[in-house]
């Protein structure tokens, strides 16, 4: 019941920044960012709840910023300073309150994919 389009993807320079969004059709009440390399497993690189509590990954501290706009239901991911090892495809989630049993319910979006080479 939430769906959730993604954009921002590109390939850019070691060094450079990319700013991910991703616009949930409805309001949620936490966005995450999550990863996946060639190979690897998901990783899990920032998230950001209703208060705007924010988490991130150690690789990816001091450099990635997550921020929602709750009127637009959207969250972004504003990467800086990109490493080749943050090449990967990125994907958007989204939890929202269940009514039956206060529990979540997560949706994600199709993934978007940054590429940081020379």
């Amino acid at each position: 019941q939430v769906q959730l389009v993604e954009s921002g993807g590109g390939l850019v320079q070691p060094g450079g920044s990319l700013r991910l969004s991703c616009a949930a059709s409805g309001s949620v009440f936490s966005f995450g960012w999550y990863r996946q390399a060639p190979g690897e497993e998901r990783e899990l690189v920032a998230s950001i709840s209703i208060s705007d509590a924010t988490n991130y990954a150690d690789s990816v501290k001091g450099r990635f910023t997550i921020s929602r706009d709750n009127a637009k239901n959207t969250v972004y991911l504003q990467m800086n300073l990109l490493k080749p090892d943050d090449t990967a495809v990125y994907y958007c989630s989204a939890s929202v309150i269940l009514s039956s049993n206060n529990g979540r319910r997560y949706y994600w979006g199709q993934g978007t994919q940054v590429t940081v080479s020379s």
